[in-house]
Order: structure tokens, then C-alpha cells, then sequence
């Protein structure tokens, strides 16, 4: 994906905010959710719900796609 493609850093505070992130991301890059889903591991009912802003999604998983999409997670205090 471009950088210029990319809004990017995206502060996040909900899990709507994070599923629009990715979602945007994986659209960025031409994936369908089925081919990012088998690129990055999972189901593609999980990243549905992901990017659907479902609050019980898996951290590790998160994780997983966040990694596949070229998304570092950064913490800071505000």
C-alpha cells in the first residue's frame, strides 16, 4: 500500500473506529475480506465482524490482521 493512500496515524478510542480502520486499509491494498482473511490467518467471518466494530474479538487476532495490513499498534499516554 502507497503511504499516500493511507491516512495515517489514526487515533482510535472504539472498536468501530478500529474496524473502518482496517477496513479502509484492507480496501487500500485490493483485498476482499475472504483474500485478506486467507492472507492473514483467520476466518472471514472474523474480520467481518472486525470491521463491523464487534467488541469481543480476539486480541491476538486483532493482532494477526493488523500485522498482515502493515499496522503497527502504538500506546501512548494521553
Amino acid at each position: 500500500m502507497n503511504e499516500n493512500t493511507y491516512p495515517g496515524p489514526v487515533v482510535v478510542r472504539s472498536t468501530q473506529e478500529l474496524g473502518n480502520t482496517i477496513s479502509y486499509a484492507r480496501k487500500a491494498h485490493g483485498y476482499s475480506q475472504q483474500q485478506f482473511a486467507d492472507l492473514a490467518g483467520v476466518g472471514r467471518r472474523f474480520v467481518s465482524e472486525l470491521e463491523n466494530g464487534k467488541a469481543s474479538a480476539e486480541f491476538g487476532k486483532v493482532l494477526q490482521v493488523l500485522t498482515a495490513l502493515g499496522i503497527d499498534l502504538q500506546l501512548r499516554h494521553r
